[in-house]
């Protein structure tokens, strides 16, 4: 239980900051060294041997001044921290062991370097083990960078840590408070919460962190508060009767056929398994067959030689001559009238008429004789014909 004897503490007011964290120096250290070594490794991928071994020297700069050694083992692919009889921070080790870890996990070493500050502390979320579709993991994790990495951004600016997404976890650095926020924002993520909820709840939080007033009140009243959408699973046909026209009927309708009564009707049943076979490749023989002739008929479309536009040419200059004949008729007969006064006129159109006449009567004769030609062989055919049939009668 909490003691309930108050008294007075003059070295605290209100302008001491108790969350803060102050810097431990060697002055601090009064036990001297550390009576045992501590050491920490890890693995690392193949694929960061290069970078690696070129931004080893800096990694090793940084940790001289906590008193701490590093070793890098090519190969066996292993990086290793240990303490020496200069380390005077117990928590360095410690920091020296999440460096290492953020190095494997493709953080750049400039930004890995800080987490030896006492303000930052490191943190990687596992997230592969929270979906299991990798289909679903992809979209998911792609949904914590966002288009072009802008969700990611906003989450860095909102919470002040340093966010990197690779492979199946998320390396993050920062204070407690913003690891803390980065964490349940992935967290969600992979259980298909999309982050642009907690975005916008973390910006009107910043917000309304910036008033004094509101700074002991409740903010859920500010708060967006976002509903779970249920759909209804139930499946819903696409085609929904009027049962409304139906008579109703007490007796539940006729049971379905199943395949083998359907076999049994047909006779399929009972046939061998040869013969199965045999009608099965028939039918299989017929679809392709029918296909065939659809795919030749498709072919052959591509051969039908298309209308050529000499013919709407040909066709507008017949009727060009047709209507320049009768304007030119139409000229004439004008003419004709115009003549038509005078008595040579009158002379000149009698004569035609004459002529015409005289056509006509001779085109009639030779009509009339060649169709008196053919009633002639026709009568001699008839004739030939009924004498055939009488001589079969007499044999």
């Amino acid at each position: 239980m909490p003691s309930t004897y108050k008294k007075d503490k003059p070295w605290d007011t209100d302008d001491v900051d108790k969350w803060a964290t102050e810097k431990f120096t060697p002055a601090d250290n009064v036990g001297g060294t550390f009576s045992e070594e501590s050491y920490f490794a890890t693995l690392f991928p193949k694929y960061r041997e290069v970078y690696l071994r070129e931004a080893w020297p800096l990694v090793t700069k940084a940790l001289e001044k906590h008193g701490i050694a590093c070793t890098l083992d090519l190969v066996e692919g292993c990086m290793t921290v240990k303490t020496t009889r200069k380390t005077y921070d117990p928590v360095a080790i410690l920091n020296a062991r999440d460096l290492i870890k953020l190095l494997a996990r493709s953080v750049p070493a400039p930004q890995a370097i800080k987490i030896l500050q006492d303000d930052v502390v490191a943190d990687i979320i596992k997230i592969r083990n929270l979906v299991r579709n990798k289909e679903r993991f992809v979209k998911r994790r792609q949904r914590i960078l966002g288009p072009n990495g802008t969700t990611l951004k906003a989450l860095e600016l909102l919470t002040g840590c340093y966010i990197l997404v690779q492979g199946n976890t998320v390396s993050t650095m920062g204070s407690y408070k913003g690891l803390k926020e980065v964490r349940r924002v992935i967290e969600d993520c992979m259980m298909n919460i999309h982050p642009i909820y907690h975005i916008k709840e973390l910006m009107i939080k910043r917000e309304l962190a910036k008033d004094p007033e509101l700074a002991n009140e409740n903010w859920d009243r500010f708060l967006p508060h976002f509903k779970k959408r249920s759909l209804n699973k139930r499946r819903k046909p696409f085609r929904v009767t009027d049962k409304s026209k139906k008579v109703y009927t007490p007796f539940p309708p006729a049971q379905e056929k199943s395949k083998i009564d359907l076999q049994i009707e047909s006779g399929e049943y009972f046939l061998a398994r040869h013969a199965k076979e045999r009608m099965a490749r028939e039918k299989r023989e017929e679809v392709q067959r029918e296909k065939k002739l659809v795919r030749e008929k498709e072919r052959e479309r591509e051969f039908v030689p298309p209308k050529e536009r000499g013919d709407g040419k040909k066709k507008k200059e017949k009727k060009e001559k047709k209507r320049k004949s009768r304007d030119m008729e139409v000229d004439g007969d004008e003419m004709d009238d115009g003549q038509a006064n005078s008595g040579e006129g009158q002379k000149e159109r009698k004569k035609k008429r004459k002529a015409k006449d005289e056509e006509g009567g001779e085109v009639n004769g030779r009509g009339s004789h060649h169709h008196g030609e053919d009633e002639k062989q026709d009568g001699e055919r008839d004739h030939k014909k009924k004498k055939r049939r009488r001589d079969k009668d007499n044999r």
